[in-house]
């Protein structure tokens, strides 16, 4: 009998993406929904980057590309990781890949053999745990509660990295909380990881250019200069450029693994579209005025919801700084009940709030954390007082 690869068994569909085709489905039959649940930036790119693209429609080669990414691309992501903070870099230290999703498929296949651990923060992005089963890796995580404000403390850190530790993956700031490390909580786990020369590092920071209260963004390499012959960063146009559909990531670090991940390119995506290449370079080098204006927005926008779902009894949200996402603990709503429905767990409480006010959110337990939920404020600004009301309205009625 034909049968499917044994690591299709170990493949499941985004839990995100699963709530908001639901959500979507509900607004085909004429539901009135208002969804919290998928990421995306509510703005687009400004006018330099389309018309970057239009040019390049007219020069188009037809030719195939760089695997790692054409030099002017290259150059264009040299520049941002200056901006950022990250200097000794070159071509030879960076790569592309069709997304940052693709770029951390690409390291978990570069880096980690079937059976090596993995270990990284709990809440944690869902796709860090599918990728990680995909490989084959052995996941080790390191539970980080609202009580602590989400975050990773150096003592976990240091119990949980062993010689054994092939990677350690970090998210700052975080999706799904909305949480951003400061300058000295940085200094702190970048002493544990000096003293871990067995592990890989990899961290996420595409949302490092939305934060927010004057904290700034700081990188374990800024504070330690000599882990940088560890430290993979990555990145992508995605949140910052409002452009998660054109599909642009970014890697910098060591030339080994950028090189690695430049040959597993060749193999499946050959290089990015010379279109979109036009794109990105537009967005890394040109006016940074939309980034900017929507960081203020998204600001705003986390105060107004931050104290709504504060002011709900039973609710408790520590207070995000980055990103555009809010993670409220609502465990003390288990085992009240919606009718005749009790909620019993997170993925219940998604469901009847879905169902009764036409409000999607992602349970908690799609990131390791089964005592929230996930609320991204980035639909249209109309909706967002409406949607918080009902949210307040359906935790009123649970009895």
């Amino acid at each position: 009998m034909l049968q499917l690869a044994q690591r299709m068994g170990r493949a499941k569909p985004s839990a995100i993406m699963v709530i908001a085709e639901k959500a979507k489905a509900l607004k085909a039959t004429g539901r009135d929904v208002i969804s919290f649940s998928i990421g995306v930036p509510n703005f687009l790119p400004g006018p330099h980057v389309y018309e970057a693209v239009r040019k390049a429609l007219e020069h188009d080669s037809g030719q195939y590309g760089s695997n790692r990414g054409s030099n002017e691309l290259l150059d264009a992501f040299l520049k941002h990781l200056q901006q950022a903070g990250f200097s000794g870099y070159a071509r030879e230290n960076l790569s592309t890949g069709v997304g940052a999703k693709h770029v951390l498929y690409n390291l978990a296949e570069a880096l980690l053999d079937e059976g090596d651990e993995i270990a990284f923060p709990t809440p944690y992005w869902t796709s860090y745990m599918d990728i990680a089963e995909i490989v084959g890796a052995k996941v080790k995580l390191l539970p980080c509660p609202p009580t602590q404000g989400y975050k990773l403390t150096p003592q976990q850190l240091d119990a949980a990295l062993t010689p054994s530790t092939r990677v350690f993956l970090f998210n700052n700031p975080s999706n799904p909380t909305g949480m951003v490390y400061t300058r000295a909580e940085i200094a702190a786990l970048a002493e544990v990881l000096v003293r871990k020369p067995d592990t890989w590092i990899i961290t996420d920071d595409i949302y490092h250019r939305m934060v927010f209260d004057g904290l700034g963004y700081h990188n374990f390499v800024h504070l330690k200069p000599e882990l940088t012959e560890r430290t993979i960063f990555v990145d992508s146009l995605s949140k910052t450029y409002g452009m998660p559909g054109w599909r642009v990531g970014f890697m910098a670090g060591p030339k080994a693994v950028a090189t690695a991940v430049t040959t597993l390119n060749s193999n499946h995506i050959t290089n990015l579209p010379e279109i979109v290449t036009a794109a990105a370079v537009a967005a890394l080098t040109g006016p940074q005025d939309v980034t900017a204006r929507e960081c203020a927005d998204f600001t705003r926008r986390r105060d107004r919801v931050h104290a709504a779902l504060s002011a709900i009894p039973g609710v408790s949200c520590p207070r995000p700084q980055g990103a555009f996402y809010a993670f409220p603990d609502i465990s003390a709503f288990f085992g009240k009940r919606c009718g005749d429905q009790v909620i019993a767990d997170d993925v219940a409480f998604c469901a009847a709030l879905l169902e009764h006010q036409g409000v999607a959110c992602v349970p908690g337990s799609a990131f390791g954390e089964p005592r929230a939920l996930r609320i991204s404020y980035t639909c249209p600004a109309a909706q967002l007082e409406p949607g918080l009301k009902r949210i307040a309205a359906f935790c009123a009625a649970l009895v």
